[in-house]
């Protein structure tokens, strides 16, 4: 993310004249969101969060900072976890579900012999076993751990059940049955550790619960396991590399320095601009004749104003969420 400019440099031209669209090379300050009349400022932050901090937290002291009344993030980091955490402000809320869905790359620690309520080392002990297994024993068992595989939520979990959240009953000393839930394991290694901690690359898709991929590697095992580290290293697309660690966020002179344009969620689409008439019906919210592929674009004023994501069926442009303000 760090070198994206909102424009590919290859050109298509649509032959309907009336509503031509065209892809052309521009560039876009770095790094940069918008600030309104109020000192409102949009965009997105990508935060490098400390441990201690929930994420909503992040986000409440956030919409301080950038005098907005709406915060969101992309994928909830727990208080003990640090690392990447997209926070979107103002209009760049409405990205959330598209950043959220993405992958997500974590580095953690899985330590063996331990069993605790929450599946990590933050939580309350429940039982302790010897460890015999070796380094190599471990990492045989990773393949069945990679690829689609199930997952029973963590009683200490915001997943719902019964209109009450899981951790709502477990701080109340309940334990309700769940239902095993799907997820997504792209990568799984070991990346050193022993013969009682090991460390691991994780690359998963939404919804993975990472301490509960160590409790359950740790029972496959027979000795038990919990999480005792996380740091998260990659989501929606944004790396350690882009991150700002809070502390930094909450002293900058000049915060809306250090945020992104929305639109830069969306780098891996083609860019368009809309011109004319096309331009007209974008900014009405109806579709516009378009022959480019078919596919996710993003759409842009012909000044460089994000408009909206479409998406292009049969040579039509529909758009999916708006981003411009309604004047």
């Amino acid at each position: 993310m760090a070198n994206y400019t909102p424009f590919a440099s290859q050109i298509w031209y649509n032959s309907r004249k009336a509503a031509m669209i065209k892809i052309q090379t521009l560039s876009a300050p770095e790094g940069k969101g918008r600030r309104g009349e109020s000192g409102q400022m949009d965009g997105i932050v990508i935060v490098d969060k400390p441990a201690g901090w929930t994420s909503m937290d992040v986000c409440a002291r956030l919409r301080g900072v950038f005098r907005q009344r709406r915060a969101g993030h992309a994928g909830t980091l727990d208080p003990m976890a640090t690392g990447v955490l997209p926070v979107f402000l103002g209009r760049a809320t409405r990205a959330v579900e598209y950043a959220a869905g993405g992958d997500k790359e974590y580095l953690a620690t899985l330590r063996l012999g331990v069993i605790t309520d929450t599946q990590d080392t933050t939580g309350r002990v429940l039982e302790r076993r010897a460890v015999t297994v070796s380094q190599a024993e471990l990492e045989a068992l990773l393949p069945r751990f990679t690829g689609e595989i199930e997952q029973i939520p963590p009683m200490y979990s915001a997943v719902k059940q019964g209109g009450k959240k899981l951790y709502q009953l477990a701080r109340q000393g309940l334990e309700v049955e769940r239902k095993p839930r799907r997820a997504v394991i792209r990568a799984l290694e070991l990346t050193g550790g022993g013969p009682e901690e090991y460390g691991l690359r994780v690359l998963c898709g939404k919804g993975t619960y990472i301490r509960t991929l160590c409790h359950d590697l740790g029972a496959a095992l027979g000795c038990g396991g919990a999480m005792s580290s996380l740091r998260r290293t990659m989501a929606a697309g944004y790396t350690l590399a882009d991150a700002v660690p809070l502390e930094e966020i909450l002293s900058a002179p000049d915060p809306a320095a250090l945020l992104r344009p929305v639109d830069s969620c969306f780098a891996q689409f083609p860019a368009a601009v809309a011109r004319g008439r096309a331009l007209r019906l974008a900014q009405n919210g109806n579709p516009f004749p378009w022959e480019g592929p078919e596919g996710r674009w993003r759409v842009y004023a012909p000044d460089g104003a994000f408009l909206l994501l479409g998406s292009c069926r049969a040579g039509v442009m529909y758009t999916e969420k708006s981003f411009f303000e309604v004047t």
